[in-house]
């Protein structure tokens, strides 16, 4: 006997709208629905793992859990290492920091609740993941960032919350701190300089936010009394760090397109900042290289990437939106090599140390790759939540944060 359900009009009336809005993908699970289209893009998928002779071995050096993780919200919250300490954030407020040779937990902190919901709004699936900028480091601070557009600042060594500052808008970027000061940018096109000791203004520098834009910002780099940072424009720029002027802007890649989706060129890249040469990279565009001293361009090579980029060997390493790895010299922009084997594993920002390219995946796989011609040398998963958020190595040891939020401490060595 089948049981039959009574459902209130007022009910069918809130159901409605779920029906319309998901459409035909509702009934998904049923074997007539969908037989008369395609199968998804197979270009689409991520590329299967292929074997390799292993010549290297990724170890554990220690483990543990920081918060409930990161979130649904693609955010990628950094581990920061400062002598023997690492410190690492989830997207729920919580702060921690530990001794980066054994994993011990040396403080933790809650700098802000959730936003609460009540509990009859348990269809709202939205993600209260609030801390979406992080982790930043510096002058014996440790610094955070909040869709709520707030700056806080933690006293490194126990994790008391020395200051907070509101800024224009969300912080999607970790905040950079040097000299005293704090830099910090923010959805809305903005650079904020604070003061360091107690978070207050000094100056802020304003661009144009496009219609369309990707929903992230590059992490500004200090240097030499100079600060730099990409836009959504397309546009890197060279800032006066003492009163906010610039001294000099350059275009990464210019729009192009009738639509507002093809004219997107975010410089969601942190700048490559080296000793006489820039780097940049955008969205849909180019990476370029440029002189440090003036702004002047050097060379550019296509390429379309929102993630970080690493160095070394005197090539830099880009990950581009299908996941291609390539290693382009920094003199001539000659593409060295590219590794296609991981295309579609959505990839995170590399990490360049020793002779190694390291990059993480969706499912949770850490790959090392030879900086000499992009062969595969080891590779481990570290958990099947993924790993979204950048690396750091510190002394041969490299920290990962899962989007589970597990803290790894490894090291690559060589077999033989």
């Amino acid at each position: 006997m089948i049981a039959r359900v009574r459902i209130h009009p007022l009910c069918l009336a809130l159901l409605a709208p779920l029906f319309l809005v998901t459409g035909c993908t509702w009934f998904d699970w049923l074997p007539w629905i969908g037989d008369d289209e395609e199968d998804d893009d197979k270009a689409d998928e991520p590329t299967p793992l292929v074997e390799f002779p292993a010549e290297a071995d990724i170890e554990r050096v220690w483990r543990a859990s920081i918060g409930d993780g990161l979130g649904r919200k693609y955010l990628r919250l950094n581990p920061a290492v400062v002598a023997d300490r690492v410190y690492a954030a989830d997207a729920y407020g919580v702060v921690e920091a530990r001794n980066r040779f054994d994993g011990r937990r040396l403080w933790r902190v809650q700098v802000d609740e959730p936003d609460s919901r009540a509990f009859y709004k348990f269809w709202d699936r939205r993600d209260p993941a609030f801390l979406t900028g992080g982790v930043g480091v510096g002058d014996g601070r440790v610094l955070v960032g909040t869709t709520r557009g707030e700056v806080i600042a933690l006293d490194a060594a126990d994790g008391r919350v020395l200051w907070r500052s509101p800024v224009s808008s969300e912080v999607l970027a970790r905040p950079v701190a040097d000299d005293d000061i704090v830099v910090v940018q923010t959805g809305d096109g903005r650079i904020t300089l604070l003061e360091g000791d107690d978070g207050a203004l000094r100056w802020s520098f304003d661009t144009q936010v496009p219609v369309l834009t990707l929903r992230g910002t590059a992490a500004p780099v200090l240097r030499d009394g100079l600060v730099y940072a990409g836009f959504a424009t397309g546009k890197i720029v060279a800032i006066r760090a003492e009163d906010g002027q610039p001294v000099w802007e350059q275009r990464v890649m210019l729009p192009e397109g009738r639509s507002e989706l093809d004219r997107m060129v975010d410089v969601d890249s942190t700048p490559l900042v080296g000793r006489s040469f820039i780097f940049a990279v955008s969205y849909q565009g180019r990476i370029r290289a440029f002189r440090r001293s003036d702004g002047a361009p050097i060379w550019e090579q296509d390429a379309s990437s929102f993630l970080d980029l690493a160095e070394g060997y005197g090539q830099v390493y880009v990950v581009s939106e299908d996941d291609v790895v390539r290693a382009i010299d920094q003199g001539d922009a000659v593409v060295v090599w590219e590794q296609e084997a991981l295309r579609n594993r959505r990839l995170s920002s590399p990490l360049a140390f020793g002779n190694y390219v390291l990059v993480g995946d969706d499912e949770g796989y850490l790959h090392v790759i030879a900086q000499s011609d992009g062969r595969f040398v080891a590779r481990r998963k570290i958990g099947g939540s993924g790993l979204r958020s950048g690396m750091i190595e510190a002394d041969g040891t490299v920290y990962v944060l899962s989007n589970d939020g597990r803290l790894e401490a490894l090291e690559i060595r060589r077999r033989g």
